[in-house]
């Protein structure tokens, strides 16, 4: 299950690459998430499933959506079409083990060992030799507001993982989840309408893009996510994130004849190495 998530959602920034030329971030998000909440909902009808009815529960569970899907996607997409070269928002968002790990340690009292923390450094010195390639002089120049919005991305969803640990784990899958786009649709829809044109160029190659986005990520590697979360420690979880970039270039590398060197493969072999310390339980001796 980690595998089959890492390598799902390392696709969302191939997809992305695909259809933000055609539409504006909030808006292609907008449209994404309203598909793929209409299709939760048929399948709730299909199943027979209905709503939660704890109130309380649905609270936390939008909020965990807003966290997780609004302030992540929105600062992600955000941040790529104002500029920011896709490897740097991918480093900035790479951060989120180590913050997660220290909200865990402080939120949730995991214990986070001292192997772990070495993991979690390794991890991300490895994505920084991964991603260090695809800079060039001209990637710095970018409007300065894409810091923002790619910062806001890594403190939801590092907030957004310990939140649903802590208040979520005893959601429906499928209920839950629909809450959770439910509530980031009405947001995105919300700044869309009043910031966009709300205008797509539909294309082959956008209509591809936002069915892959809505049926691999938003329906396949989401609900493999909450169902990490629920399992699983919130840092052990959040340390798979950093397989992440190095997933992604080898995909770029195949798709697009993206370059691929001895830095960034030593780098993929530090991620795999530090992540390995991070979930690796010790066992009895």
């Amino acid at each position: 299950m980690p595998s089959v998530f890492v390598l799902l959602w390392s696709t969302g920034f191939i997809g992305a690459k695909y259809g933000l030329p055609y539409a504006e971030p909030f808006t292609f998000l907008f449209y994404r998430l309203i598909t793929v909440s209409f299709l939760l909902y048929l399948i709730l009808q299909i199943m027979g499933q209905s709503f939660p009815t704890d109130k309380q529960l649905i609270g936390h569970v939008a909020v965990s959506g807003l966290l997780v899907h609004a302030g992540y996607l929105g600062g992600v997409f955000a941040a790529i079409k104002i500029g920011m070269p896709s490897g740097l928002a991918a480093l900035i968002v790479g951060l989120q083990p180590l913050l997660t790990a220290v909200a865990a340690s402080f939120f949730l009292r995991e214990i986070i060992t001292r192997l772990q923390w070495i993991g979690l450094f390794l991890g991300l010195l490895g994505v920084a030799f991964v991603l260090s390639e695809r800079f060039t002089p001209n990637t710095a120049h970018f409007d300065i507001t894409a810091i923002f919005w790619a910062t806001l991305a890594l403190f939801s969803i590092s907030l957004g993982t310990v939140y649903h640990k802590r208040f979520c784990t005893g959601m429906e899958l499928i209920s839950g989840t629909l809450i959770q786009y439910l509530a980031a649709t009405v947001v995105l829809g919300a700044i869309a309408f009043t910031t966009e044109t709300m205008v797509v160029t539909w294309n082959l190659s956008f209509i591809l893009a936002l069915a892959w986005l809505v049926l691999g990520l938003s329906l396949g590697a989401i609900s493999l996510l909450m169902l990490l979360i629920k399992q699983g420690a919130a840092a052990r979880v959040a340390s798979l994130f950093y397989l992440v970039p190095p997933v992604t270039a080898l995909e770029a590398f195949i798709l697009f004849d993206e370059k691929l060197g001895v830095f960034a493969l030593c780098g993929m072999a530090l991620t795999v190495i530090g992540v390995a310390l991070v979930v690796v339980k010790k066992r009895p001796l």
